[in-house]
């Protein structure tokens, strides 16, 4: 449904961003100012146009893109929505050309996913050997110089997470069963994604904190920002799900963002209201599964049009997650903040419809 991050920027990644002549490190796809400009967008020399992946501060994604130029592995921490994900995925495609090296961490990933694991039918037929081994994702960025992703690093267990520092300090990975170890070439990296928000996370150790140059995504500055992102991410995701256009939506697509945002700093936009702040995160990317999902209402069983009575539904399944305290968070913003507000009736009644 999703090409990865290196097939759908490939024809960027290939010929017209590679033109961008500067000095480029060993293994690279791309020098570290096309890696840059193939993410925040940009104008090349030769005139051509790219689109940009993410935005955000620039000098974030030069630290990011220069972290990833030495030996140090990056990791990208922030509050849930913050583009962690999409970020390694490009940063890894630009670097690479693959972004498919990827350990996605849960509470039940085990060392072997990081590791090595073995093929049980020849361990037991042959004995250990090489032929018998089952490399993970980071085993096999460091035997072919690439950048290998870990997501949701804080998810890990703590003694599994542990397995990177010899990998990361070292930049070599024993394999005691061989006698054997497996040596980094030069170009190998690694980019993690954490987030200490969420329930069921866990703490980076010291020593493997110190293995990382740590990059903070931060939340959009601005509303205009944050619209602006929302309106490219729906665009792009409504064009792989074959939905219409939906350029009368982006009074809608305001409306989504300052709710969020609204609720989430705890006071309304003109700062003369205080109001309570519901137990979710309210980030940018559930506003983007918001107005997506309210522009396959609009596509599916309307005109087409996105309007209020698309979104309402969504707004309410994203900010009351907590049934009796979020609601009553809700209905106080909703009868204290939206019902005064000028030329929000017709949400103002959607969301009452929706709310019961």
């Amino acid at each position: 449904m999703r090409p990865p991050a290196a097939a759908a920027g490939a024809p960027e990644t290939t010929g017209r961003a590679a033109a961008a002549a500067r000095r480029r490190p060993a293994k690279w796809l791309l020098s570290p100012w096309a890696v840059a400009t193939y993410l925040l967008g940009g104008t090349l020399p030769d005139g051509t146009v790219i689109t940009p992946k993410y935005v955000g501060p620039r000098r974030i994604v030069e630290v990011a893109v220069t972290t990833l130029a030495t030996d140090r592995a990056l990791l990208l921490l922030g509050v849930p929505g913050t583009a962690k994900t999409w970020v390694s995925e490009h940063l890894a495609a630009a670097v690479s050309g693959d972004s498919t090296l990827l350990v996605q961490g849960t509470a039940g990933t085990p060392e072997e996913a990081i590791r090595y694991g073995w093929n049980y039918a020849r361990l037991l037929a042959h004995g250990p050997s090489r032929e018998a081994l089952v490399p993970s994702p980071v085993m096999r960025a460091m035997a072919d110089g690439m950048t290998a992703r870990v997501e949701e690093l804080t998810r890990i267990p703590a003694d599994v997470q542990d397995t990177l520092i010899t990998i990361l300090s070292e930049k070599t990975l024993p394999i005691p069963e061989l006698g054997q170890e497996q040596q980094a070439v030069r170009g190998f990296n690694l980019i993690a994604t954490a987030n200490d928000r969420d329930r069921g996370v866990n703490d980076l150790s010291s020593a493997l904190r110190r293995r990382f140059n740590t990059v903070v995504l931060p939340l959009p500055e601005t509303a205009e920002a944050e619209v602006d992102i929302v309106a490219r991410r729906v665009d792009q995701i409504g064009r792989s799900l074959d939905l219409p256009a939906a350029p009368d939506g982006f009074d809608e697509i305001r409306r989504v963002v300052t709710v969020f945002r609204e609720l989430r700093d705890g006071v309304t936009t003109d700062g003369r209201t205080k109001i309570k702040s519901p137990s979710g995160t309210l980030s940018t990317a559930e506003a983007i599964s918001v107005v997506t999902g309210g522009l396959a209402l609009a596509a599916h069983f309307g005109d087409g049009v996105l309007r209020s009575g698309d979104v309402a539904a969504g707004v309410l399944g994203a900010v009351v997650r907590d049934p009796a305290a979020d609601r009553v968070v809700w209905q106080e913003y909703l009868e204290t903040v939206v019902r005064e507000r000028d030329g929000w009736k017709d949400f103002y009644r959607a969301c009452r419809e929706v709310s019961g």
